[in-house]
Order: C-alpha cells, then sequence, then structure tokens
C-alpha cells in the first residue's frame, strides 16, 4: 500500500531512531569494555551458506531469489555462517581467541507478532578459538552486562541457560533416541511451551510410529517445564554438565550470579549448536526472548574447513526496545540545534550566514530562516526545532558588535559579545 512500509519492516522516526542509536551504543560500549572488535559483512549471501547448515527454521524464512548473474542468493537471516565463512578465510592470521562483534541487519520472512518482525538489527559477539567454558561464561557475561547498561536488574531479566550435550545423552540413555532423530526431537523441544501442535507434529516426524517413545519423551518434557528440582538437579550432576557447572561457578565470581536460572527446554533451534546454550528473558516471559546464543563448535568446519571452536549470542533491538519501553527507559531524540540565529532585517543575513559557518566550523549545531520572515515567525520557528536559545543579530547590535542571546525556555535575554558568539560562547 502506498504511503506504507511492508509489513514487517519499520520505518524509524527521529523518536524511534533514538531509541534505536541509544541500543546501538549501549551495545558498542560494552562490547568495547569485553575488548571486541567490530567487523561487518555483506547483505546478499549465496543461498547454500543456509540451507545446509542452519536447519529448517532458518530455511523456511528465508529471502531468496535468483541475481541477475543466475546465482541462487539470500538477505542474510543471521550472522553466524557469515562469520564463520569470513574467519575461516584468514584462520591462519588471526590471533586466538578472536573476539569479534556486529551489528548487521537480519531479514527473515515469519509470521508476525509482537517482538517478531521480517527485519531486525541484532548484536552478535562471538568468542572464537576457545573450547573451554571460560569462554562460554565472558559470552554470558556480556550478554548480563548489556541489560545492566540498559538499567535493567535481575528481577527484570533472567539468563535462562543449559546444555545440549547434557539433553542428548538424557535422550539417548533414557528415551532411546537415536543419533539419526535427535536433531528433529530438540527441535521439537525448542518450541515447547511457545507452539504445541508444532512440538506434537515434530515429534512425529522425527520418532515416527512409536507412541512409546513419543510418550517418554513427552513426559520428560513435561517434568522440564514444571521446572521439575529432582529432575533439574539429577541432569546437573552428569558428567556432561560439567561445563555448565563451570559457568555458572564463573558468573558467581563475577557477581551476576542473580540473573541466572538453569532451564534445560532452551536448546535454540538452529541445527548448528553444540553445547552450552542460553537466552535472555524478561522475569515474568511476557515477551520473546531478548537474545540467543551458545556455542557452536564445528561450524567454521563445516563451512571452510577449519576446526575452530566458537561460542557467541545475537540481540535483536525489536523485544529489547519492547522491554525498555515497558519499563519506562525511553531515550529522547538529542536537540538539532544548540542555537538558532535570527537576522532582523534583509542587511543582516549576510552577517547570520558567516556567523553561521563560524559556529559550524567550531562544531556548534545552528540553524537558521531560509526566507525572509518577521522577527516573531523566526523565533516560532526555533522553538519548533528545539532550539535552546536564540541568538538575535540587528543592525544596532552590528554596530555595537554585540549579539542578543535569548534563553526561549524561560525568555530571559542578554547581549553578548560577538567574539564571544563565534567561538560558542552564549553567556
Amino acid at each position: 500500500m502506498q504511503g506504507q512500509a511492508l509489513p514487517g519492516f519499520r520505518d524509524f522516526y527521529p523518536e524511534e531512531l533514538a531509541l534505536r542509536n541509544h541500543i546501538f551504543t549501549t551495545w558498542r560500549d560494552v562490547a568495547r569494555r569485553y575488548g571486541f572488535q567490530e567487523y561487518d559483512g555483506p547483505p546478499l549471501e549465496p543461498l547454500e551458506l543456509y540451507t545446509d547448515k542452519s536447519g529448517e527454521e532458518i530455511v523456511q524464512q528465508l529471502y531468496t531469489f535468483q541475481d541477475k548473474g543466475e546465482r541462487e542468493v539470500a538477505l542474510r537471516p543471521e550472522m553466524t555462517p557469515t562469520l564463520a565463512r569470513m574467519v575461516g578465510a584468514r584462520a591462519q592470521a588471526l590471533k586466538k581467541p578472536i573476539r569479534w562483534f556486529s551489528i548487521p541487519q537480519l531479514f527473515r520472512y515469519e509470521r508476525q507478532q509482537r517482538g517478531r518482525l521480517r527485519e531486525h538489527f541484532q548484536l552478535n559477539m562471538d568468542v572464537i578459538g576457545e573450547a573451554g567454558p571460560a569462554a562460554d561464561a565472558e559470552i554470558m557475561a556480556a550478554v548480563i552486562d548489556i541489560a545492566r547498561a540498559c538499567g535493567l536488574t535481575s528481577t527484570d531479566v533472567r539468563l535462562r541457560v543449559s546444555d545440549r550435550r547434557i539433553l542428548v545423552n538424557e535422550l539417548k540413555d533414557r528415551h532411546a533416541v537415536a543419533d539419526g532423530e535427535m536433531l528433529g526431537v530438540l527441535s521439537a523441544l525448542d518450541k515447547w511451551g511457545d507452539e504445541p501442535a508444532l512440538t506434537e507434529r515434530r515429534l512425529q516426524r522425527a520418532l515416527g510410529d512409536s507412541p512409546e517413545r513419543r510418550g517418554s519423551v513427552t513426559a520428560f518434557l513435561g517434568l522440564l517445564a514444571k521446572e521439575d528440582s529432582a529432575t533439574v538437579e539429577r541432569l546437573l550432576g552428569a558428567p556432561a554438565a560439567e561445563p555448565l557447572r563451570e559457568c555458572r561457578t564463573r558468573l558467581d565470581a563475577m557477581g551476576l550470579g542473580d540473573f541466572v536460572t538453569v532451564d534445560f527446554r532452551i536448546v535454540r533451534g538452529l541445527a548448528y549448536y553444540t553445547g552450552i546454550v542460553f537466552e535472555l528473558f524478561d522475569a515474568q516471559r511476557s515477551l520473546r526472548a531478548i537474545c540467543g546464543g551458545g556455542r557452536y563448535d564445528t561450524l567454521i568446519q563445516e563451512i571452510a574447513g577449519v576446526d575452530l571452536p566458537c561460542v557467541g549470542f545475537g540481540m535483536g533491538d525489536v523485544v529489547l526496545g519492547e522491554l525498555l519501553k515497558e519499563r519506562g527507559k525511553h531515550a529522547e531524540a538529542p536537540s538539532r540545534v544548540d542555537a538558532f540565529l535570527i537576522a532582523v532585517g534583509a542587511e543582516d543575513v549576510a552577517p547570520v550566514l558567516k556567523l553561521a559557518h563560524e559556529l559550524r566550523d567550531r562544531g556548534v549545531a545552528v540553524e537558521y530562516a531560509l526566507r525572509d520572515a518577521p522577527i516573531r515567525k523566526q523565533l516560532e520557528l526555533a522553538v519548533a526545532r528545539g532550539a535552546p536559545r536564540a541568538v538575535i543579530v540587528g543592525p544596532d547590535e552590528r554596530k555595537a558588535k554585540v549579539a542578543v542571546v535569548r534563553d526561549l525556555k524561560s525568555g530571559r535575554q542578554r547581549k553578548v559579545a560577538l567574539t564571544q558568539v563565534r567561538k560558542g560562547v552564549f553567556k
């Protein structure tokens, strides 16, 4: 429809852009404090980069087409395969561990709902080349510190953590799930609680004509959904849970343990995750996940033939923005100008233009009327632009080598030497 953005896409008016820029600034500040370097990649990639590595969750949502060179391409739905490709291309030259972050715009053709659009911006932070749980804890600490930098506390958000290795062992040993069935069962678990019908269909597809095994897996999922303490403690006591236990110990040592909850329902939908996985939710879980990530130790080898372990996460701007607005943490659009220059008459226009250019050279944001107008109209325009002050220049002022500086909130005004005004001093 003419006059509207496409469904699932957004216009960013100054107020909305102020919030987005606030989020981006927070992301970059925390990433810098953690020693990460920023990178980026192309928004268009070969289709095969996604079709073989990310699983049906992504493949069904691709914006894909054939370009003029008859190549099958897709708008990037996530950043991790691009990261894997880029790191693989220069793996020998890069100092390990690699600590990179990016803020790409991503595209997925999926059903719209609150917190989910067809495009969004996303912070990606990844540690590459370190297999131990210290890297997992570092990544999870960054997630929590972003929430803290946004003014959120442990009563506002929870980082829910799990480990696929624990679940895989449990499903194999106690529920007779075979290796070839495992991804399908994990995919079903990923939808447990959110889309029960889809969970059932995926279990049916994964386990086939085996009602006993489907019943066994469903009963296990039910215990996880109820956060059955005996089941959680048993799983945490397994040998495969040692990395997860160490992560919790490290986060406790950082003073971040209050943000963390072990939740074995968290498996992440993408096929390439291999170990610890996590998602950040608002405490009431009234919104979708704010971020999600985990360990993906085989992806770079699958894409680029280089064996490098990895752990990372993606945090989108949509859900985070919703949560910040819910908590009343709005970002004001910055004032566009520091001063509005007003020419009293036609002969004052040239001096005002000269003054405007001098101030802009000094980094002072100024504006002036682009057509002749009475002083009253110019003052109205200054207020509409959000200028804190007006600098009025007329024949008398020029003769006395001063300007009249008016505070547009209080209405008080004073005369200031033009030499001071040219330096950006308005007092």
